[in-house]
């Protein structure tokens, strides 16, 4: 069985002996930085947040994506380490991040932050989440350099062989994702967002769209070794996570058209 050849990429983007800069942090330094100026280009037209508001806004979110993808990757995908070392729950240089705990701990920042700033929860968060994709389009080509989240088995033209993997090709479904939760999901959020909407549409337009690009490119992603399938032998536990996230964003899409009715 043919596949294409995975580009061997080193994961540290530089080297200096004594301190190493790897790829997978720069996607996120870069992901939380094209925030910020995409945050002050859409406020120089709409006025929502002044400048210095934005940048408090920006390092509310860093940290609420920091410690919510860490503490969320242990409790969802190993709950054990609670009990064998609970300062695993912040060992961030570990490795180890979950999209579902980063957004958990984004709505917590982006709540603290509101109160301070003064605005309405929902309307900071419309504010905020066009400018996610970028992140996660980011990091899923961080996965990719750093051979994580492989995909499952197939006999397409497409498929990659990593010898990290086993002799057989698999999906590269972290560029899948890389482009539907980056890229597709940008487009959409951002182009939906450009006229005005009423509070909690943005947000709501966003968590229907990751989901459901989320729970379609999860059938081409290896389920985590350690779970397997959590659902009728078919689900994984990233999908299982996405699903309220629908529930979520039709509730709050029909809240705020029926408020604005």
């Amino acid at each position: 069985m043919n596949g294409l050849a995975y580009p061997v990429i080193n994961p540290v983007a530089v080297d200096l002996g004594f301190f190493q800069i790897h790829w997978y942090g720069l996607m996120y330094l870069f992901g939380i930085g094209g925030a910020w100026l995409l945050a002050r280009y859409r406020a120089k037209y709409n006025g929502f947040l002044s400048n210095e508001l934005i940048s408090d806004l920006v390092f509310y979110v860093a940290l609420g994506v920091v410690l919510g993808g860490r503490i969320g990757y242990v409790i969802f995908y190993h709950p054990e380490w609670l009990w064998q070392d609970p300062l695993l729950l912040i060992a961030v240089w570990e490795g180890g991040m979950s999209f579902h705990g980063g957004l958990i701990g984004v709505g917590v920042a982006i709540f603290l932050f509101s109160r301070k700033a003064q605005k309405s929860f929902l309307s900071v968060l419309d504010f905020t989440v066009p400018f996610v994709p970028l992140g996660l389009g980011l990091g899923r080509i961080g996965n990719f350099i750093n051979s994580e989240l492989p995909g499952r088995v197939t006999d397409s033209a497409i498929g990659f062989v990593n010898p990290l993997w086993g002799e057989l090709p698999r999906h590269a479904s972290s560029l899948y994702q890389a482009f539907t939760e980056g890229l597709l999901l940008f487009i959409l959020v951002w182009c939906f967002s450009r006229r005005t909407r009423p509070e909690g549409a943005v947000t709501g337009v966003f968590l229907i769209a990751y989901s459901c690009f989320r729970i379609t490119t999860e059938f081409f992603r290896e389920p985590d070794g350690h779970l397997g399938f959590v659902f009728l032998q078919q689900l994984t536990m990233g999908q299982m996570l996405s699903i309220p996230m629908i529930l979520v964003g039709i509730f709050l899409l029909w809240r705020a058209y029926r408020i604005s009715a």
